[in-house]
């Protein structure tokens, strides 16, 4: 699979390499990304030698530093801009996958950024990664899942903080937080982004969906309606 213009996808050892490859702009999210993006995971999603996915970004600057204010300057209005890049529910798709998705982060996660890492099961960040989420300051909201998906990692207080202030956090606070599982040297992102994908890609892959699912349907159940689902799921 190649050909797409702002996104590299690779595939290794049953461990597929999705990378954001916009370095010039930060790897900032174009109507262009989402299109790629849509196709490569509607294509992840599908292929059963997949076990595990590592999100990237290109060069040494940023993972997403957010949505292209090109785009939503030259669009009749920032809500006309949002409308044309949701006719493909990327975000959905993202939280629809059932092999674990790993974002490795570095530099700025801003905005679009940070709600492609909320969409991801593990986050790690390099110890220069900054997050924020700026759509309030630019007169909008986050319309690709930020004001739903970040308050269940990280609560509804500083999700909150983050959002109405445009209060940018480091990788230290975002660890203490519980924004991201573990941060790293930056030198040493990609191997223990690797080394985590190739350990779930080693384990039963069917155990490995059903375990990522049982977490992720419970979340919206009650405790008995979740301790029903796992027992069903375990004797399949």
């Amino acid at each position: 699979m190649n050909g797409f213009k702002t996104v590299i996808y690779e595939k290794n050892e049953n461990v597929a390499y999705v990378t954001l490859n916009r370095p010039e702009a930060l790897n900032a999210f174009s109507i262009q990304m989402r299109d790629d993006l849509y196709e490569v995971f509607r294509a992840i999603k599908d292929d059963d030698e997949v076990r595990a996915v590592i999100v990237k970004g290109a060069g040494d600057k940023a993972f997403c530093a957010g949505a292209d204010l090109t785009e939503f300057l030259t669009a009749p209005s920032a809500v006309k801009a949002r409308q044309i890049r949701s006719r493909r529910n990327l975000w959905k798709l993202l939280l629809d996958i059932p092999q674990p998705l790993i974002a490795a982060m570095h530099g700025y996660v801003l905005g679009s950024g940070m709600e492609i890492a909320a969409c991801c099961d593990i986050r790690i960040a390099s110890e220069d990664a900054v997050f924020g989420l700026p759509e309030v300051g630019l007169g909008i909201i986050p319309g690709a899942g930020g004001t739903q998906t970040i308050p269940r990692i990280i609560g509804t207080a500083r999700s909150l903080d983050m959002l109405l202030t445009n209060r940018w956090i480091k990788s230290d606070e975002a660890f203490q937080i519980g924004l991201v599982n573990r941060v790293v040297l930056k030198n040493e992102l990609m191997k223990n982004a690797e080394e985590t994908a190739l350990k779930i890609a080693s384990y039963n892959p069917d155990s490995v969906r059903l375990a990522k699912y049982a977490v992720i349907k419970g979340l919206d159940m009650s405790l008995q309606e979740g301790l029903e689902l796992e027992r069903r799921l375990s004797i399949k």
